[in-house]
């Protein structure tokens, strides 16, 4: 289970510009569960998936994994702690680009491990990809290096798969093959999906409203 309890966050705190994006926001996610964060561009909703995840660090409040304050992690255990237990998922695919698709999957890991070669490729082969394994990115397109970057981020089996616009690269056809794909690990992990694209969330996601940095009425 996560939590976040009274989050705040401010961007250039202090200064003329200062902007408050994050509100006194309580919420919970359970484990085992999918959640979609859904509101329109400048809502927060990105912003309150990094402070989530550790990301970033709220100006104030606190967020809770398993009873554990992440917030009083130190940089270098923060980091560790992200590697053991999250799984990220970006707008951009931040792929390594000398490496084959295969290989792409498998940089968390130890990659001469049978366990994870045979996790990879059957991932690869459930998002499409059979074909492609041995393709270096700039060699498939933008959809396709996406959902590489989809298998990497689950490679490890994280217990919390944190996903920012995951879609938003791809056409309607293969966003929902994608997103399917998500729904087959809630048994494992809790999956919290930021986007702006309400029709992308099946019947099984829990839609969490957010507007001003706020959560709407119904999702506090």
């Amino acid at each position: 289970m996560i939590k976040g309890e009274a989050l705040n966050h401010v961007f250039d705190i202090g200064k003329p510009g200062q902007f408050h994006a994050i509100k006194d926001i309580n919420i919970t996610f359970n484990s085992g569960e999918l959640y979609g964060i859904l509101g329109p561009s400048g809502c927060g909703k990105s912003t309150l998936l990094y402070l989530l995840s550790g990301l970033r660090r709220p100006t104030s409040g606190k967020v809770l994994f398993d009873d554990i304050n992440i917030g009083e992690l130190n940089d270098k255990e923060l980091s560790s702690f992200r590697m053991k237990n999250f799984g990220f998922i970006f707008q951009r695919h931040f792929l390594v680009n000398y490496l084959s698709a295969l290989d792409n999957v498998l940089v968390p890991v130890d990659k001469e491990a049978n366990k994870y070669r045979e996790l990879a490729q059957e991932m690869l082969c459930d998002l499409g990809l059979k074909e492609l394994m041995n393709k270096k990115p700039y060699e498939i397109s933008g959809g396709q290096r996406q959902r590489v970057a989809i298998a990497r981020a689950l490679i490890n089996r994280p217990k919390v798969i944190f996903a920012d616009e995951p879609t938003a690269s791809l056409d309607h056809q293969n966003a929902q093959s994608v997103m399917n794909f998500l729904s087959k690990y809630k048994k494992n992990s809790t999956v919290i999906v930021v986007t702006h694209d309400e029709a992308i969330l099946n019947k099984d996601y829990e839609k969490i409203h957010i507007w001003d940095g706020k959560l709407k009425d119904g999702d506090e």
